[in-house]
């Protein structure tokens, strides 16, 4: 099993979650930046509002990301940051942040991958009507094109939206994630399909605008199920089924924002499921959220196990003492093998792994380390299964863990930490963990090390991770 030898390595990250300087220097307020002033509303009562002040400190972490090996940084920008009101006159200091971060990660050989939109939205455009306002679709589009605008010439590679299942069903269906109101479930679907629409106008803005070849993708969720017998093909048609499944009143699946992004029409599942709840829309609607793009990027952490029995697909509980990370999300590597698998078989776009990793309970140790062996066997049985997927004749162009640094985990606060590279919350000082040195070397082999146990004696992974920190450092060059 092996990777594509231009296959891209990197690692992700969002603007609210690491930024911080939530008021200075011209930016507006996002409906994050008020949704956290809410008592109860997030974990102890904290915010983004410092965060890992990514926003003076960004030249020390691009040099942690080339210290890594990491040459492709998946990160968002704050729409209210460079657009104080969401339309309108643009901050200036805004765009010179973003400006100088681009032109720090193309100094040190770093390609960026820019996500327009990654949960903060303009609490001034949410004040009037938000996703709901039939204007959205056009606010949205003038701001990627002020961005596409500014930023083409060292921008290749974008992504209009994260994971909208998010935003919409748990920030506006339900209310864990900003703004954190409740709409009616057919409300639930116009917002849907204003993203969309969204979507495909900012796609159309990109494409006039820039003067070299762009690389435009979107990154919902890749919710999916695996088969609970791999060489069982009843239970593998099971979990394609499961995977592009839809229930009533739920917005929490791929096809609904998939399908018609890719496929140019909402799926008959949808139909279906929904009935009279869809919105209605027009053909030319239709044609601009089917704008083509040249990637489909996927967030996958976890799936549903299923099997086919009596002829219906059923969820399969997990085993007793099953491996669950600190979000209650349940481990499963065979993840990232089904889902590239069935979104590309359905799809035909070239697939990138936007965001993977997990939670875990870390903290500096008394010789200055963060050991993190959890992290690194989550990454390694994953990222085995992708290597498989590769090897299938899957198209799979690149892979981004989640993510660089400890940040704010939205309502969890900073209670969750899925960084390779610790954050102390009150100094400020980054420290490399474990799983940020191994997987440097990942990097480094194209993941040949993940199928190495001891290539140079006394450098197994079991060895490294018992040594010295110093010694650590050391072995990098002979580690696998």
């Amino acid at each position: 099993m092996a990777f594509p030898e231009n296959f891209k390595w990197g690692a992700a990250s969002a603007a609210y979650q690491i930024e911080g300087a939530a008021d200075i220097d011209g930016k507006g307020p996002s409906v994050w930046d008020i949704k956290c002033q809410r008592p109860g509303a997030i974990f102890q009562s904290q915010s983004g509002r410092v965060a890992c002040d990514h926003y003076h400190r960004f030249k020390e972490d691009v040099q942690i990301i080339k210290k890594l090996g990491i040459k492709n940084y998946r990160m968002s920008i704050s729409w209210p940051r460079v657009l104080p009101e969401g339309i309108g006159e643009a901050n200036p200091k805004g765009l010179d942040f973003y400006s100088r971060l681009f032109d720090e990660l193309l100094k040190n050989d770093i390609e960026p991958f820019v996500t327009l939109f990654h949960w903060d939205y303009p609490q001034k455009l949410y004040e009037q009507g938000g996703w709901l306002n039939p204007q959205c679709t056009d606010w949205f589009a003038q701001y990627a094109e002020l961005i596409a605008k500014h930023f083409y010439d060292r921008v290749k590679n974008w992504m209009t939206f994260n994971e909208p299942q998010c935003f919409i069903g748990l920030g506006h269906y339900k209310t864990e994630h900003a703004p954190g109101i409740e709409l009616a479930f057919p409300e639930v679907l116009r917002a849907a399909h204003n993203v969309m629409l969204s979507h495909g106008k900012a796609v159309q803005a990109i494409r006039a605008i820039t003067k070299q070849p762009a690389s435009i993708g979107y990154a919902p969720v890749g919710l999916c199920s695996v088969p609970y017998d791999e060489d069982s093909e009843n239970d593998i048609e099971a979990a394609r089924q499961d995977t592009f499944s839809v229930k009533p009143y739920d917005c929490h699946n791929s096809i609904l924002w998939m399908d018609p992004v890719l496929l140019g029409r909402y799926p008959q599942q949808c139909i279906e499921a929904y009935g009279p709840n869809l919105p209605s829309y027009t053909d030319e609607e239709m044609k601009i959220i089917s704008q083509p793009i040249d990637f489909l990027g996927v967030n996958i952490y976890t799936a549903r196990q299923v099997s086919l029995a009596d002829g219906k697909v059923r969820e399969i509980p997990r085993e007793t003492g099953h491996w669950y990370t600190p979000m209650n999300w349940s481990v499963e590597p065979k993840s990232l093998y089904w889902g590239p698998r069935f979104f590309y078989e359905r799809y035909q776009k070239p697939i990138y792994i936007t965001e993977n990793g997990m939670a875990n309970h870390d903290a500096v140790s008394e010789d200055g380390g963060v050991h993190d062996p959890q992290r690194i066997e989550f990454f390694a049985r994953y990222l085995k299964k992708l290597a498989q997927a590769c090897s299938d004749g899957i198209d799979v162009s690149g892979y981004f863990l989640w993510t660089l640094m400890d940040n704010f985990e939205w309502a969890h606060g900073y209670s969750k930490r899925f960084g390779i590279v610790h954050t102390d919350f009150n100094t400020q000082k980054r420290t490399i963990k474990d799983s940020g040195y191994w997987y440097k070397k990942i990097i480094q082999t194209n993941g040949r090390a993940l199928f190495k146990t001891d290539s140079v004696p006394g450098t197994s992974l079991k060895s490294w991770l018992s040594a010295t920190p110093r010694r650590r450092q050391e072995s990098y060059n002979l580690f696998f």
